[in-house]
Protein backbone atom coordinates (compact mmCIF):
# COMPACT_ATOMS: atom_id res chain seq x y z
CA UNK A 1 0.00 0.00 0.00
CA UNK A 2 2.80 2.08 1.05
CA UNK A 3 4.35 1.30 -2.29
CA UNK A 4 1.64 2.80 -4.51
CA UNK A 5 1.39 5.68 -2.89
CA UNK A 6 5.06 6.12 -3.61
CA UNK A 7 4.43 5.51 -6.77
CA UNK A 8 1.25 8.16 -7.44
CA UNK A 9 3.07 11.01 -5.26
CA UNK A 10 5.83 10.53 -7.81
CA UNK A 11 3.83 10.61 -10.96
CA UNK A 12 1.76 13.53 -9.71
CA UNK A 13 4.91 15.50 -9.30
CA UNK A 14 5.97 14.64 -12.72
CA UNK A 15 2.88 16.48 -14.26
CA UNK A 16 2.70 19.24 -11.84
CA UNK A 17 6.44 20.24 -12.38
CA UNK A 18 8.88 21.86 -15.08
CA UNK A 19 11.40 20.38 -16.49
CA UNK A 20 15.29 22.64 -16.60
CA UNK A 21 15.10 22.46 -20.58
CA UNK A 22 11.99 24.17 -20.42
CA UNK A 23 12.41 26.96 -17.34
CA UNK A 24 15.52 27.71 -19.81
CA UNK A 25 14.07 28.34 -22.97
CA UNK A 26 10.99 30.21 -21.03
CA UNK A 27 14.08 32.42 -19.73
CA UNK A 28 15.42 32.84 -23.25
CA UNK A 29 12.52 34.08 -24.73
CA UNK A 30 11.40 36.38 -21.74
CA UNK A 31 15.08 37.76 -22.70
CA UNK A 32 14.46 38.42 -26.34
CA UNK A 33 11.03 39.57 -25.78
CA UNK A 34 12.63 42.13 -23.28
CA UNK A 35 15.97 43.27 -25.51
CA UNK A 36 12.82 44.13 -28.48
CA UNK A 37 10.90 46.06 -26.16
CA UNK A 38 13.92 48.02 -24.87
CA UNK A 39 15.04 48.73 -28.28
CA UNK A 40 11.28 49.96 -29.27
CA UNK A 41 11.25 51.80 -26.16
CA UNK A 42 15.17 53.65 -26.73
CA UNK A 43 14.02 54.56 -30.61
CA UNK A 44 10.39 55.76 -29.46
CA UNK A 45 11.81 57.55 -26.66
CA UNK A 46 14.72 59.75 -28.25
CA UNK A 47 12.00 60.61 -30.49
CA UNK A 48 9.68 61.68 -28.04
CA UNK A 49 12.94 63.53 -26.02
CA UNK A 50 13.53 65.46 -29.57
CA UNK A 51 10.07 66.79 -29.85
CA UNK A 52 9.35 67.84 -26.57
CA UNK A 53 12.70 69.86 -26.43
CA UNK A 54 11.31 71.67 -29.65
CA UNK A 55 7.99 72.24 -27.94
CA UNK A 56 9.88 73.16 -25.21
CA UNK A 57 12.21 75.87 -27.17
CA UNK A 58 9.05 76.88 -28.84
CA UNK A 59 7.31 78.03 -25.38
CA UNK A 60 10.20 79.60 -24.29
CA UNK A 61 10.85 80.95 -27.51
CA UNK A 62 6.94 82.25 -27.60
CA UNK A 63 7.20 84.01 -24.04
CA UNK A 64 10.56 86.01 -24.83
CA UNK A 65 9.27 87.65 -27.92
CA UNK A 66 5.86 88.48 -25.84
CA UNK A 67 8.54 90.03 -23.24
CA UNK A 68 10.35 91.96 -25.84
CA UNK A 69 6.85 92.86 -27.76
CA UNK A 70 5.34 94.45 -24.33
CA UNK A 71 8.52 96.70 -22.99
CA UNK A 72 9.04 97.89 -27.01
CA UNK A 73 5.16 99.16 -26.82
CA UNK A 74 5.55 100.34 -23.39
CA UNK A 75 8.92 102.38 -24.45
CA UNK A 76 8.53 106.59 -22.87
CA UNK A 77 9.33 109.35 -24.05
CA UNK A 78 11.98 110.54 -21.79
CA UNK A 79 15.10 112.78 -22.93
CA UNK A 80 18.16 113.68 -20.68
CA UNK A 81 17.36 117.34 -20.47
CA UNK A 82 20.20 120.56 -20.47
CA UNK A 83 21.38 122.37 -23.72
CA UNK A 84 22.26 118.85 -25.67
CA UNK A 85 18.81 117.10 -24.65
CA UNK A 86 18.61 113.42 -26.50
CA UNK A 87 15.84 111.17 -26.88
CA UNK A 88 16.47 108.55 -24.43
CA UNK A 89 16.04 105.79 -27.34
CA UNK A 90 18.78 104.12 -28.73
CA UNK A 91 18.45 101.29 -31.31
CA UNK A 92 20.53 98.76 -33.43
CA UNK A 93 20.37 95.77 -35.17
CA UNK A 94 21.40 93.57 -31.91
CA UNK A 95 20.62 96.16 -28.81
CA UNK A 96 18.09 98.24 -27.89
CA UNK A 97 18.08 100.92 -25.03
CA UNK A 98 14.89 102.57 -23.89
CA UNK A 99 13.45 104.06 -20.89
CA UNK A 100 9.80 102.36 -19.54
CA UNK A 101 7.38 102.37 -16.20
CA UNK A 102 9.45 99.71 -14.05
CA UNK A 103 7.58 96.58 -13.77
CA UNK A 104 8.66 93.34 -11.44
CA UNK A 105 7.73 92.17 -7.93
CA UNK A 106 10.97 93.79 -6.66
CA UNK A 107 10.02 97.23 -8.70
CA UNK A 108 9.69 100.64 -7.45
CA UNK A 109 7.12 102.71 -8.61
CA UNK A 110 8.70 104.87 -11.19
CA UNK A 111 11.14 104.44 -14.75
CA UNK A 112 13.62 102.22 -15.38
CA UNK A 113 15.95 102.13 -18.28
CA UNK A 114 15.79 98.97 -20.62
CA UNK A 115 18.37 97.55 -22.63
CA UNK A 116 17.49 94.19 -25.03
CA UNK A 117 20.69 92.74 -26.21
CA UNK A 118 22.71 89.77 -27.36
CA UNK A 119 25.49 88.69 -25.12
CA UNK A 120 27.78 85.28 -25.12
CA UNK A 121 27.48 82.63 -22.37
CA UNK A 122 28.28 78.82 -22.19
CA UNK A 123 25.36 78.07 -24.30
CA UNK A 124 26.15 80.52 -27.28
CA UNK A 125 24.97 83.56 -28.01
CA UNK A 126 21.85 84.63 -26.20
CA UNK A 127 19.24 87.85 -26.32
CA UNK A 128 18.99 88.96 -22.49
CA UNK A 129 17.20 91.93 -20.84
CA UNK A 130 18.71 93.95 -18.00
CA UNK A 131 17.71 96.95 -16.61
CA UNK A 132 18.90 99.87 -14.31
CA UNK A 133 16.73 102.38 -12.53
CA UNK A 134 15.92 105.63 -14.30
CA UNK A 135 18.33 108.57 -13.85
CA UNK A 136 19.36 111.58 -15.92
CA UNK A 137 22.26 110.28 -17.97
CA UNK A 138 24.43 111.99 -20.59
CA UNK A 139 25.05 111.07 -24.28
CA UNK A 140 28.20 110.14 -23.12
CA UNK A 141 26.51 107.55 -20.85
CA UNK A 142 25.11 105.85 -23.19
CA UNK A 143 27.76 105.44 -25.67
CA UNK A 144 30.20 104.71 -23.21
CA UNK A 145 27.91 102.13 -20.93
CA UNK A 146 28.75 103.79 -18.17
CA UNK A 147 25.54 102.76 -16.67
CA UNK A 148 25.77 99.02 -14.76
CA UNK A 149 22.96 97.34 -15.78
CA UNK A 150 21.54 94.29 -13.60
CA UNK A 151 18.83 91.69 -12.82
CA UNK A 152 19.69 90.11 -16.52
CA UNK A 153 17.12 87.23 -17.96
CA UNK A 154 17.76 85.74 -20.55
CA UNK A 155 14.72 86.08 -23.18
CA UNK A 156 15.77 83.94 -26.08
CA UNK A 157 18.08 81.29 -26.67
CA UNK A 158 19.98 79.06 -28.87
CA UNK A 159 19.34 78.29 -31.82
CA UNK A 160 17.61 81.13 -31.88
CA UNK A 161 18.80 84.83 -32.70
CA UNK A 162 17.18 87.79 -33.09
CA UNK A 163 17.54 91.07 -35.39
CA UNK A 164 16.05 94.92 -34.70
CA UNK A 165 15.06 97.42 -37.28
CA UNK A 166 12.83 100.12 -36.96
CA UNK A 167 10.19 102.64 -38.82
CA UNK A 168 9.49 105.79 -38.23
CA UNK A 169 6.50 107.96 -39.82
CA UNK A 170 7.78 106.98 -43.65
CA UNK A 171 7.48 103.26 -42.77
CA UNK A 172 10.93 102.73 -44.11
CA UNK A 173 12.87 99.85 -41.90
CA UNK A 174 16.24 100.79 -41.24
CA UNK A 175 18.82 99.10 -39.06
CA UNK A 176 19.70 101.65 -36.66
CA UNK A 177 18.02 104.52 -34.49
CA UNK A 178 20.19 107.18 -33.33
CA UNK A 179 19.87 110.99 -32.29
CA UNK A 180 16.68 110.95 -33.77
CA UNK A 181 13.90 113.61 -32.21
CA UNK A 182 11.01 110.65 -32.08
CA UNK A 183 10.75 107.60 -31.45
CA UNK A 184 9.89 104.98 -33.79
CA UNK A 185 6.90 104.19 -34.97
CA UNK A 186 7.14 100.86 -34.98
CA UNK A 187 9.94 98.05 -34.09
CA UNK A 188 10.11 94.98 -36.13
CA UNK A 189 11.35 91.74 -34.38
CA UNK A 190 13.25 89.28 -36.87
CA UNK A 191 13.80 85.60 -35.43
CA UNK A 192 15.97 83.59 -37.50
CA UNK A 193 17.39 79.92 -36.66
CA UNK A 194 20.87 79.62 -36.85
CA UNK A 195 21.17 75.96 -37.70
CA UNK A 196 19.41 76.56 -40.46
CA UNK A 197 20.00 79.83 -41.56
CA UNK A 198 15.89 80.50 -41.81
CA UNK A 199 13.62 83.62 -40.65
CA UNK A 200 11.26 82.05 -38.53
CA UNK A 201 7.35 82.98 -38.82
CA UNK A 202 6.80 84.09 -35.39
CA UNK A 203 9.18 86.96 -36.31
CA UNK A 204 6.87 90.09 -35.59
CA UNK A 205 6.58 93.98 -35.09
CA UNK A 206 5.06 96.08 -32.69
CA UNK A 207 3.79 99.24 -32.45
CA UNK A 208 4.95 102.23 -29.96
CA UNK A 209 2.15 103.54 -27.96
CA UNK A 210 3.78 106.69 -27.46
CA UNK A 211 6.33 108.60 -29.84
CA UNK A 212 6.42 111.92 -29.28
CA UNK A 213 6.23 113.97 -26.35
CA UNK A 214 2.82 115.26 -24.80
CA UNK A 215 3.25 119.04 -26.21
CA UNK A 216 2.26 117.06 -29.31
CA UNK A 217 -0.85 116.46 -28.16
CA UNK A 218 -1.63 120.29 -29.44
CA UNK A 219 -2.34 121.58 -32.94
CA UNK A 220 0.10 124.66 -32.51
CA UNK A 221 2.78 122.54 -31.08
CA UNK A 222 2.70 119.77 -33.56
CA UNK A 223 4.99 121.60 -35.87
CA UNK A 224 8.30 121.04 -33.61
CA UNK A 225 10.76 118.85 -34.86
CA UNK A 226 9.74 116.62 -31.90
CA UNK A 227 6.28 116.14 -33.03
CA UNK A 228 7.32 115.16 -36.58
CA UNK A 229 7.20 118.74 -37.87
CA UNK A 230 9.16 121.52 -38.91
CA UNK A 231 11.14 124.45 -37.07
CA UNK A 232 12.56 127.01 -38.93
CA UNK A 233 12.69 125.16 -42.05
CA UNK A 234 14.19 121.81 -40.57
CA UNK A 235 12.86 118.12 -42.61
CA UNK A 236 10.68 116.26 -40.51
CA UNK A 237 12.54 113.06 -38.98
CA UNK A 238 12.52 109.85 -41.25
CA UNK A 239 10.36 112.40 -44.25
CA UNK A 240 11.88 113.98 -47.27
CA UNK A 241 15.11 115.61 -46.72
CA UNK A 242 16.53 113.41 -44.04
CA UNK A 243 18.01 109.95 -44.40
CA UNK A 244 19.03 107.82 -41.36
CA UNK A 245 21.39 104.87 -42.08
CA UNK A 246 21.47 102.15 -44.11
CA UNK A 247 18.35 104.29 -45.73
CA UNK A 248 17.87 106.34 -49.43
CA UNK A 249 15.34 108.85 -49.77
CA UNK A 250 13.74 108.62 -53.51
CA UNK A 251 14.85 111.91 -55.72
CA UNK A 252 12.23 114.24 -57.79
CA UNK A 253 9.67 112.91 -60.06
CA UNK A 254 10.35 113.19 -63.87
CA UNK A 255 8.20 115.60 -66.00
CA UNK A 256 5.39 114.04 -67.47
CA UNK A 257 5.88 113.41 -71.72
Amino acid sequence: MKKNSRIADRRGSEVAGFTLLEALIAVALMGVLLATLATVTAQWMSAWKAGFDRVQRADLLGLGLDRIAADLAAAEYVSNGGANARLLFDGTSSTVTFVRSAIGPNATAGLEIVRLGETDDERGRVLVRARVPFVPVTAKDLDTGELEFTNPIVLVRPPFHVSFAFAGRDRIWQETWHDVAQLPNAVRVTVRNAERDQILPVSTATLLKVNAPAECAGSAASTGTACGGRTNGGAIPNGPGTTQPGTTQPGPAPPPQ
